[in-house]
């Protein structure tokens, strides 16, 4: 990739450098185009977490996880993973950090991580770059996927290891 596009650009006479420098002033304008968006979804997350309203979610959902044989450590992992890939993964690293990464809740941890998509984000992002006001069908649609995912990644693990 690195020496077939110089290449090719060489062949049909297109300035690679040129090409190059334009490429990067339309991903700067990008860039500040997003910011507005990121800032939005970053706010809406420190209110959710800040208001004490994923506490009173764990609280309110853990029984009903206990009962079905679900860590309920897995939850809020499952709530932060469509909002934030970063937040997630150092929820997920603490996870694996206190109970281990051969625990049960460990493994479903890693599945979730690797069965789940950051779709706020990805949303934001791509929908922010291009001008998408309406995207209804795709929250809906990416939202319902990481449901599935979230549920298969634990169906899975408790299949196979637990």
């Amino acid at each position: 990739m690195v020496t077939f596009i110089p290449l090719y650009a060489f062949t049909r006479r297109i300035p690679v450098y040129e090409s190059f420098v334009e490429g990067a002033k339309d991903g700067f304008s990008t860039a500040i185009a997003i910011i507005p968006h990121l800032v939005g979804m970053l706010v809406a997350i420190s209110v959710f977490r800040a208001s004490g309203a994923l506490d009173f979610l764990m609280g309110f959902i853990s029984p009903a996880l206990k009962g079905l044989g679900v860590p309920p450590e897995v939850l809020p992992l499952g709530l932060l993973r469509p909002l934030t890939g970063t937040g997630s993964l150092a929820y997920t690293t603490d996870l694996i950090r206190v109970h281990g990464p051969d625990s049960l809740i460990g493994m479903i941890a890693s599945t979730i991580q690797g069965s789940t998509d950051t779709t706020l984000y990805v949303l934001t992002v791509y929908f922010g770059a291009v001008g998408i006001r309406n995207g209804r069908y795709a929250l809906k649609v990416g939202l319902f996927s990481d449901i599935v995912g979230f549920v298969a990644a634990i169906a899975v693990c408790l299949l196979v290891f637990g």
